[in-house]
């Protein structure tokens, strides 16, 4: 019997995709004009594989990812630009996140039958416990616990520690909750390793590549497929 429904933060409830994309291409043009060297072709190519390795250890630290870069190319970053980018980044995505059209009443349905909470990965935002869900209070309030992974010592997604807090505050068995999120190899992967019953949404709205996979796993173009959940979960239709 399934008694909680929970979600992942972005790209599950609300779309910052154009928020993260406007925000990258600003730091690194910013960057690129700081290191006053090479042509963009090969910078970009250099910035990107930087990022992405971070990104494969989950580490999302801006700062990290950015002084590897001017490592790269021998110099020593300006502290004080960094922190003018830092700021200028998260106020980008913020001012271009947008909550997709279903989400809050989704949410008011699915928490008349279920209990409702959220694991999160940090994206490293400015200082701890300023996730952005922070930001949406007519969202944040549906969800107890919200557990933001990357933060005290709680290791990021796909680790099964975010995960096995979560149930043990609602006090229920992997297998009584359903996990939903956009990322496979971070939700999916997370979730089905500590026994949840794992919903991949690729979000109608969303421009992204997905990656394909055979499985099982119910897949959803909107959250209002969660509405029906037992259907969902038996037949793993969209």
């Amino acid at each position: 019997m399934i008694k909680a429904v929970i979600f992942d933060f972005g790209q599950t409830l609300v779309d910052s995709a154009q928020g993260f994309r406007s925000a990258e291409c600003e730091v690194q043009k910013r960057i690129y004009a700081d290191l006053g060297t090479r042509e963009w072709t090969g910078f970009i190519a250099d910035y990107r594989t930087i990022r992405k390795e971070f990104h494969d250890s989950s580490n999302f630290s801006r700062h990290d990812i950015w002084n590897a870069v001017y490592s790269l190319y021998d110099k020593n970053p300006d502290k004080g630009l960094l922190e003018e980018l830092e700021e200028g980044y998260w106020e980008k995505i913020c001012a271009d996140t947008v909550v997709f059209p279903e989400t809050k009443r989704v949410l008011e349905i699915l928490s008349t039958r279920y209990s409702l909470a959220l694991i999160t990965n940090t994206q490293a935002e400015r200082r701890g416990g300023s996730h952005r869900i922070g930001g949406f209070p007519e969202l944040a309030r549906f969800f107890s616990p919200i557990v933001v992974a990357g933060e005290d010592d709680i290791p990021p997604k796909p680790h099964p520690a975010p995960f096995l807090q979560c149930l043990e505050e609602l006090d229920i068995a992997g297998s009584e909750a359903v996990y939903v999120g956009d990322d496979w190899n971070i939700d999916m992967c997370g979730a089905s390793a500590v026994g949840m019953h794992p919903v991949w949404i690729q979000h109608c709205t969303v421009e992204r590549t997905w990656p394909v996979r055979e499985s099982t796993v119910p897949v959803i173009t909107s959250l209002l497929a969660l509405l029906d959940l037992e259907q969902l979960l038996s037949r793993g239709i969209k």
